[in-house]
């Protein structure tokens, strides 16, 4: 094909009670985010779901998600009641101590298995306490993996109620600029489409999904339990002819190989089918149907054989022939009378097909060998490792071995090895209505090879993901990471050489999309990498044996541990309260059947105060994870100032999201009437939505609706990591505040805070490069260019340069190279008010301004008669204060550690203050 395209798969959220379907009078979902952030083919996804208890007792609330199968979790994280719940990846051996503990004792344990074609599930259930919040939040890394020349993002969205603040929101950048974008699926009908947002701006494109309560009942997948269905995003990218796109840092790189510009290789190619007893039916006609289809896509230059097995071997003919009409209208024949019957003799046909390739050489072609089978071998060689060996000396690395396994009667791991051994893949086919589709689109992967032999080449490189691969096909992607040799990028020099029909080729094209460092970050690279290198381990730990075994396993192991990967290796681990139940549960292999197994201790249990979360955990996404809670702070999202609110709103607890609006308890000159609460977070995480996942700096102000003389107090939160509470100070008087400076792309951000009526930002301008000036406010849009002035008062996506602005119903979505704010939107006593948040962090790390801030590092030194924080080596006084947060739509109550701006700035206000905007 000539377009490349890329796949993502992403999965949605569902959210239910552990016995019953919610009951919106019992628990409400309120708000539901699914934000992916694609860069250079690698997605980090986050999943969000915010949930109150309505009732006046304990409600236990199961949070269940399914995830794309080739996806590492990375991070989980809940908040109930003030905690933080953080997970940490342990070795599986740790796991499976606490594991077999919490059986003997008598508590629950389970399995659960992986969930469809693509996706396994993680299950987690708390009890939240009366009138109280949860916040769950998932977060996984995928390296998207190019099928057919397209990468595809599905979302699955299932939360089992319709909800008021759910949001899809995927931003995708792609520095080799993108071809085409397109939005499909079950959710993409005409009932919905006024719900579907697609922006494409040259290498950028957002979607964006946000149904109404009324829309996720009434389309054609939504009823009373709201939505139940896919959204599939499929998008193309430029691509390189040559040599490709190569992103390099100062010690790491990753190289995209994806040619298209050349002439296809003819193949020769043999396709083994087990047309054994247990074929029978519709197996059996699902595959005459697709073979009968991959014979009519062979081209005339192919040469093809074609055999079936059960106890004995079915020839078509004996030795491969050419792809013309005659011989192909003789083996559709042949095709449409298999007929099922015997045992399975699987050893003796690869063996035969493996003869007819090598009695087959033929210049400037690719051979090819393919297995279809439904089940363990029972006839001739049936020990499974006899059989590889036999395989493995038959082929001797001439060709590659594709083994597709037919529903969950085969042993797919023999499968898996066999192919991994012989350079191919393994695949299962799932026993659906549409089985001979999936035959024919695995058939399609390889159909069209394009270079044989290819090895990839990197002076200065070290530590190299595979480089040798025995076929590349049209519509693949070849994709090597590594790092640079002494972090030299000069000495860094790629090339690739392969066999393309006959003759030797080179590509080594210095003009082809390379990025060197200051421009993109060396941990996205650094985790590309990672991600690569633990996928390959795993399947040579797979394929080895012995010592080398070992040290697949160990190297995998410790990549995982280092990067928080839960793998299959590893497991991720909560510490829970004295006296909880402890529920691990461990991913089941590839096709086991989804089961669970429960142990009740006996008699009563103990009974819980209505404050105290209950939590166990269920996990199927490579790996287990045991939940307890951790006094970690309130890592943040990207947040803002806020506007007054009455004190009582929210439901106190970590939940969600950026910016809170708070008057100070002290510090302040005297009692305002009608005082409120607000904040503004500053965050350095990319493609976040929630308060706790970020860091930096957050927002207070405090308007006075009597239009006192009294200055308005603002307030500030400074974000931390792993601590219980953020830091918070106050600042007074009229404020314009440096939000973000980025030096390297000339970019500048700033916000002027509203004085005394209005709380939060009333304009925001953003300079970029010499002569491009944005301003907001919330009438309208003002664009600057040279000479040029420009307003804008509608939806209509703004282009300015390499700006892009765009304005929806609730917020404005601000993109900078690689650089995006959101500026949400807010209303109160009929005015709008603004917080930014940064969505997407820039890749290097030369900002300054609110929302670059670190996350701040404290110890508690003393808690009587005052509390004291120890920051470096400094001991400072303060008191604890709450705020409200106005980052998302629903409102959410945080608690914060006050003291004065220097200590917790570590440096003088001053440097955020700016005398203009």
């Amino acid at each position: 094909m000539d377009r490349a395209v890329v796949q993502i798969t992403l999965f949605g959220l569902l959210l239910a009670l552990a016995t019953t379907l919610p009951n919106k009078d019992d628990w409400d979902i309120y708000s539901f985010h699914i934000n992916s952030t694609v860069t250079s083919r690698y997605a980090t996804t986050v999943i969000t779901s915010r949930v109150a208890n309505r009732m006046d007792d304990s409600k236990e609330i199961e949070f269940q998600v399914r995830i794309p199968k080739n996806a590492f979790i990375s991070k989980f994280r809940m908040f109930i009641d003030g905690q933080v719940y953080d997970g940490v990846v342990k070795g599986k051996e740790k796991a499976q101590q606490q594991y077999t503990e919490a059986v003997s004792r008598g508590e629950s344990a389970g399995l659960v298995s992986s969930v469809g074609r693509t996706l396994e599930e993680f299950k987690t259930s708390v009890t939240v306490a009366a009138h109280q919040k949860v916040t769950f939040e998932l977060t996984y890394e995928e390296l998207l993996k190019r099928r057919l020349g397209k990468y595809e993002l599905q979302i699955h969205a299932r939360p089992m109620q319709p909800v008021k603040d759910f949001k899809v929101d995927v931003y995708i950048n792609e520095k080799a600029g993108i071809n085409f974008i397109e939005v499909k699926g079950g959710l993409s009908t005409k009932a919905l489409a006024n719900a579907i947002t697609k922006t494409h701006m040259d290498k950028q494109a957002w979607v964006y999904f946000y149904p109404t309560e009324d829309q996720q009942k009434t389309c054609d997948s939504c009823g009373e339990q709201g939505m139940n269905g896919d959204l599939v995003i499929v998008y193309d990218v430029n691509r390189n002819p040559s040599l490709g796109d190569i992103k390099k840092s100062d010690r790491y790189f990753v190289h995209h190989f994806a040619p298209s510009n050349l002439a296809s290789i003819p193949k020769n190619v043999v396709f083994v089918i087990d047309q054994s007893g247990s074929m029978h039916g519709r197996k059996m006609e699902q595959t005459r149907i697709a073979l009968i289809h991959i014979l009519s896509d062979l081209a005339e230059d192919d040469h093809f054989g074609l055999i079936t097995f059960d106890s004995s071997i079915f020839h078509w003919k004996r030795e491969l022939v050419q792809a013309n009409m005659e011989n192909l209208e003789s083996a559709k024949k042949f095709a449409r009378e298999i007929a099922e019957r015997g045992a399975t003799d699987i050893n003796k046909a690869v063996l035969e097909g493996a003869r007819m390739l090598n009695a087959h050489p033929r210049e400037g072609s690719a051979s090819m060998l393919i297995l279809l089978t439904d089940g363990d071998p029972t006839s001739g060689v049936t020990n499974l490792e006899v059989i590889q060996s036999n395989v493995r000396g038959a082929i001797a690395d001439k060709f590659p071995l594709y083994c597709l396994g037919f529903g969950f009667d085969v042993n797919f791991e023999f499968l898996e090895k066999m192919s991994l051994q012989n350079n191919g893949v393994a695949r299962r086919i799932y026993e659906d209505s549409d089985a001979d589709l999936q035959l024919k689109g695995f058939y399609e992967e390889v159909a069209t090879p394009l270079l044989t032999d290819v090895t990839m080449i990197y002076n200065g490189g070290a530590n190299l993901t595979q480089t040798s691969f025995s076929q590349y096909y049209n519509g693949s992607e070849i994709v090597v990471a590594g790092q640079i040799t002494d972090n030299d990028i000069e000495t860094f020099t790629p090339q690739v050489v392969a066999i393309s029909s006959n003759r030797r080729v080179t590509f080594s094209d210095t003009n082809a999309t390379v990025e060197s460092n200051g421009t993109v970050s060396d941990s996205h690279i650094q985790r590309v990498w990672a991600y690569l290198t633990v996928k390959q381990l795993l399947e040579k730990e797979l394929v080895l044996s012995g010592s080398e075994k070992e040290n697949a396993k160990k190297e995998a192991f410790e990549l995982s541990l280092k990067y928080s990967f839960v793998t299959p290796l590893t497991s991720m681990v909560v510490t829970k309260p004295q006296g909880e139940n402890t529920d691990v549960l461990h991913k089941p292999k590839e096709g086991e059947a989804t089961q669970q197994r429960t142990h009740t201790a006996m008699g009563r249990q103990p009974m819980l105060h209505q404050n105290t979360p209950r939590i166990t955990s269920r996990i199927t996404s490579r790996g287990s994870i045991d939940l307890t809670p951790a006094y970690f702070g309130i890592p943040g999202h990207p947040g803002i100032p806020a506007r007054s609110v009455p004190e009582n709103v929210g439901i106190p607890g970590h939940s969600g999201g950026g910016a809170r609006l708070s008057r100070p308890v002290s510090n302040t000159p005297r009692r305002v009437p009608g005082r409120g609460r607000g904040v503004m977070q500053g965050y350095p995480s990319t493609h976040l939505d929630s308060v706790e996942d970020a860091d930096g700096l957050v927002f207070h102000d405090l308007p006075d609706f009597e239009n006192s003389a009294v200055p308005v107090s603002h307030r500030f939160l400074l974000k931390t990591e792993n601590l219980s509470l953020p830091l918070c100070f106050d600042v007074t008087g009229d404020v314009r505040l440096k939000l973000l400076h980025h030096p390297n792309r000339e970019l500048s951000v700033n916000g002027e805070l509203d004085s005394v009526a209005n709380g939060g930002f009333r304009r925001i301008v953003i300079h970029f490069k010499n002569d491009l000036h944005v301003k907001i406010d919330p009438k309208r849009i003002t664009v600057r260019e040279g000479q040029t002035r420009t307003s804008y008062i509608g939806q209509d996506p703004i282009t300015a340069g390499s700006l892009t602005v765009i304005r929806r119903d609730k917020e404005i979505d601000v993109a900078a190279g690689d650089t995006r704010i959101i500026i949400v939107i807010h209303e109160q006593n009929g005015e709008e008010f603004f917080w930014p948040v940064l969505r997407q962090r820039p890749l290097d790390d030369n900002i300054s301004g609110i929302l670059a801030l670190k996350p701040a590092v404290y110890e508690e030194v003393q808690q009587s008669p005052t509390t004291r924080l120890k920051i470096k080596d400094q001991e400072i006084d303060v008191t604890r204060d709450s705020a409200v947060d106005y980052s998302i739509v629903s409102l959410l109550t945080h608690d914060c550690w006050l003291m004065s701006a220097e200590s917790a700035l570590e440096r003088q206000l001053d440097d955020f203050i700016v005398t203009q905007l």
